[in-house]
Parts: C-alpha cells; structure tokens; sequence
C-alpha cells in the first residue's frame, strides 16, 4: 500500500483534472475564449516537464558523486519522460497558438528555447546511446545532463523574461494568475500540475525497474 497509494492518487487527479478541464465554467476572455481550458495541459505539463528534468539531473548529481549506476538509471529514465512531456507540451502549445495567434508557430522567444531546450536533450540521448562501455557512458552523460539542465533554465525561464514574448509572464506581459486565472481554475490547474509530475515519475520508476531486472537477468 505504501508505494501504490501515489500512483492511486496521480489517476484521480488526472482523472479529476482532464474532466473538470472540459466542463469546469472558465473565464470569458476575447481572443482566447474556450481556448484558455488548455492551460490545464500545456501549461501543467511543461511544469511537469521541468520538475522531472530537475529530478533527472539531481540523480546525475547523486551518480557523480557516488557513482551507483541505479542513479544513472533513473536520471536517463526521468530525461525521458520529461521529453515525452516536452513534446506533448510544444504539441499542445502548437496547437493554441493557431487558434491564438493565428499560426502554428510565431517567431517568439519562449517557443524557440522550448525547441532548442527538447534538442538538446535529444542530443543527450544520442550521446548515451553512441557511447558502448556503460560506465564511461554514465559519467559522462551525467555531466551533459548538468549542462543540458543548466540551458533548460537560460532558455525557458531566464531568456524569455528578458525579451519581448507573446507568452503570459514573459516580455512584460503580466502572468495568467495576475489576471485571469480564478479560484475555479486553480481548482482544476494544481492537481493537474501534480498528476501530470506523479503520472512523469510512474513512468520513469517503471522504465527504471525494467532496466534493473534486465541487468540481474544478464
């Protein structure tokens, strides 16, 4: 009971959060409209997305320190969901942005770091797989992990506060929460923030576990 009642707790809220996504009354804004109910999913999943990135790299950390290659194990796992996050979060952004702005992609600085940020990490699994001792493998892709992490926070925290962004929050645009965003929507936005991260670390517990039993296997 111990270790299933967070996954339990991660399918209610996800449950919770994708029916009150749907029919949950939101506020009527111009130009956003309904639109406004994906902030349930792009938004909490690129949260999700950046809390299991900084589980990823706290385990590379912890390998390089110790180099227990159970560490490395769950620091490439939580990189990949944290893509399969990633893209989910640019797919669904993509998506807003067509019918917020008018086309699919916009010359703005928060979309183009999200790209270069899931590149970067795709170079990180690359480097991991053209890499055949594992130990070498390990430490050096915890290194790049590091590095890789450090250029999520320039590119999707730091950059897009600095310049002109259409995103909320960014570029001098005031945040969602400071003026749209009510008690209703907060209801629904949180625990989809924690279901999306729970459901992230589910996923990478389980990948994680497969690795395990194969290496006693072999």
């Amino acid at each position: 009971m111990k270790n299933i009642w967070w996954k339990a707790l991660a399918v209610v809220l996800l449950i919770y959060s994708i029916i009150g996504g749907f029919l949950l009354d939101v506020p009527a804004l111009p130009i956003l409209h309904e639109t406004i109910r994906n902030l349930y999913f792009h938004v909490t999943m690129w949260f999700a997305m950046m809390i299991i990135m900084t589980v990823s790299v706290v385990y590379s950390i912890k390998f390089l320190g110790s180099f227990n290659p159970r560490n490395d194990h769950f620091a490439v796992e939580a990189a990949n969901a944290g893509m399969l996050f990633g893209v989910l979060g640019i797919t669904t952004g993509m998506i807003w942005a067509n019918f917020t702005w008018g086309d699919w992609w916009v010359n703005d600085p928060k979309l183009n770091g999200a790209a270069v940020t899931m590149l970067i990490y795709t170079a990180y699994l690359v480097l991991r797989g053209s890499i055949d001792d594992d130990e070498k493998k390990a430490r050096i892709s915890a290194v790049y992990n590091i590095f890789a992490y450090t250029l999520l926070i320039v590119f999707l925290v730091i950059l897009p506060r600095m310049t002109d962004s259409l995103h909320p929050g960014s570029g001098g645009n005031p945040g969602f929460s400071t003026y749209d965003i009510d008690n209703n929507m907060r209801l629904v936005f949180y625990p989809a923030v924690i279901g999306w991260t729970l459901l992230g670390v589910w996923i990478m517990e389980i990948r994680t576990r497969i690795k395990l039993v194969k290496e006693q296997m072999n």
